[in-house]
């Protein structure tokens, strides 16, 4: 694996640069650049490129409709704009706007949104808030890339004329990060939510417990943070968020339009949980902390009333912290679970999640179990595995489950690239670029209906992740490729096309910080 870094352009003379108002030392006047309409990631649903661009001035004004929710749009757009551009870009309600963000378009859905460029300026008109947010990230990639860096850049800022119309294929277009075997401040996970909007996803699933540690405080069961959170893979020190810090994330996630989905695993992976209590374990005897990585080794007590205590508690918490509709029971790896226990806990566990307000959603091994009505089953098995598993599967979303794909061999992010990649595992064999995309998810798993499939979710188990740079280092450049399996038509998926759409998303990570895989399968710019 190589990673990515810029390398400062050497210049025999400094030059003085007048551009956008303010001056630049040392820099040469980059040659205009204006990004084709289409040039954008996830791809749109139509593109018609023509006409005149549309060129951003000190005058611009951003224009949103008088609601709190277009208004936030707008101040968002406009703090990513002004480092750079080194205008002021009021946002106001009233008056002329060059950029105009707009509610009120009809045939676009919840997440829909036009954008019309033209020499006159920019509308995006969305029917929902969240379509709005989704055609700022399109109105960004139209920009030069520089247009994200946090220092004064020179212009032009030109934006392609045409137009764009775009409705996403799935609703539920994910990504997953375990905070348990590696913890993540609020921070770190607020920078993940800002990569992930960028290529419009719409879900953040947080694995908040495991062997290794519960990161979820909870009022009902404190020693579950304090004692059960204080370790990490490795010995580390641990973490686990507050009710404050989950509410910060929870609220941040909302501002960016992606819904945070909490997960508890269970019956398996909890031997933070059973380390915490000795009454949740069979024997009534706790077992020592655990920071290995090894699975299928722990279980909660099926047959203990306190075990159904345990669960109640935690999930009517968890649920009254979380305005999204989904929580996450886990499921999977439950080897030290009999099977017969196995359905014995589903049965009573998922009228729980029912009881307060949220839907279940769980690995696909509950389709083992009887899934409850409006359950998701989130599939995580391999391109080869057995039969026998993916008629289970495709069984129970013919009777009503929906599906979340996640294919190991695909979207793992932390599987590696390559057999030299030094972070990640390789469990699910080796997952480059064009694997990671290459795939449909609409025919995906044999037998199961099209309207059952949700969409997709890109996992990113921590055993070897520890830092934010690992983090960017795994997610990119395959995340991008997740996220245009969930929004973009069947129609528009190419991998030869892909590939370029891809390629000229590098300075935009570079500008932003992020640091990438750069893999030989992508013709990445120069340089």
């Amino acid at each position: 694996m190589r990673q990515h870094h810029r390398t400062p352009r050497l210049l025999g003379t400094l030059l003085l640069v007048a551009a956008a108002g303010f001056s630049l030392v040392g820099a040469a006047p980059p040659a205009p650049t204006l990004v084709p309409l289409g040039r954008v990631v996830p791809a749109p649903a139509s593109v018609d490129p023509g006409g005149s661009p549309y060129r951003l001035t000190a005058d611009t004004r951003i224009r949103v409709d008088d609601s709190r929710e277009a208004r936030a749009v707008g101040a968002y757009l406009a703090d990513i704009l002004r480092p750079s551009t080194g205008y002021r870009l009021p946002v106001t309600s009233h008056g002329d706007g060059a950029i105009r963000l707009r509610l009120g378009g009809e045939g676009l859905g919840a997440e829909g949104y036009r954008l019309d460029s033209g020499r006159s300026g920019v509308t995006v008109t969305a029917g929902r808030p969240a379509g709005l947010f989704h055609g700022v990230q399109t109105l960004r990639q139209l920009l030069p890339a520089r247009v994200e860096r946090k220092s004064p850049q020179p212009g032009p800022w030109l934006i392609a004329g045409g137009t764009v119309t775009d409705t996403p294929r799935y609703g539920y277009r994910g990504a997953m990060l375990d905070v348990s075997r590696h913890f993540f401040t609020v921070a770190q996970v607020k920078r993940y939510v800002d990569e992930l909007a960028l290529y419009k996803v719409n879900k953040l699933h947080l694995h908040l417990s495991d062997d290794q540690g519960w990161r979820i405080a909870l009022d009902s069961w404190p020693r579950l943070t304090t004692y059960g959170g204080s370790t990490a893979v490795g010995g580390g020190a641990g973490g686990f968020y507050t009710k404050a810090d989950y509410r910060e994330i929870v609220r941040y996630a909302a501002s960016r339009y992606l819904e945070v989905v909490p997960e508890i695993d269970m019956p398996g992976h909890t031997n933070a949980a059973l380390a915490s209590y000795a009454e949740l374990n069979c024997d009534g005897v706790a077992p020592p902390l655990y920071t290995g990585t090894e699975v299928g080794f722990s279980s909660l007590c099926v047959n203990k009333p306190v075990t159904y205590d345990f669960v109640d508690d935690v999930v009517r918490e968890l649920a009254a912290l979380t305005p999204g509709g989904y929580l996450h029971i886990g499921g999977d790896e439950a080897h030290s679970t009999s099977h017969a226990d196995y359905v014995t806990f589903m049965d009573k566990v998922q009228p729980v999640v029912a009881r307060y307000g949220k839907k279940v959603m769980g690995w696909h091994q509950l389709t083992g179990a009887t899934p409850a009505k409006g359950a998701v089953a989130q599939y995580w098995g391999l391109d080869d595995t057995g039969a026998e598993e993916k008629a289970r599967v495709a069984e129970a979303a013919r009777n009503g489950t929906g599906i979340v794909l996640s294919p190991a061999d695909r979207l793992y992010l932390d599987m590696k690239y390559t057999a030299d990649t030094p972070l990640g595992q390789d469990w699910a064999g080796l997952v480059e670029v064009r694997r990671s995309y290459d795939w449909d998810p609409g025919d995906y798993l044999p037998g199961v209906p099209g309207p059952a499939v949700r969409g997709v979710e890109a996992p990113l188990w921590t055993e070897t992740i520890v830092t934010s740079a690992d983090i960017d280092v795994m997610a990119f450049p395959r995340l991008p490729g997740a996220a245009e399996l969930g929004w973009s038509p069947a129609s528009t998926h190419d991998w030869d096309t892909y590939k370029v759409r891809l390629a000229a998303q590098a300075p935009r990570w570079d500008a932003l910080g992020i640091g990438y895989h750069r893999s030989p399968q992508v013709p990445w710019p120069a340089g």
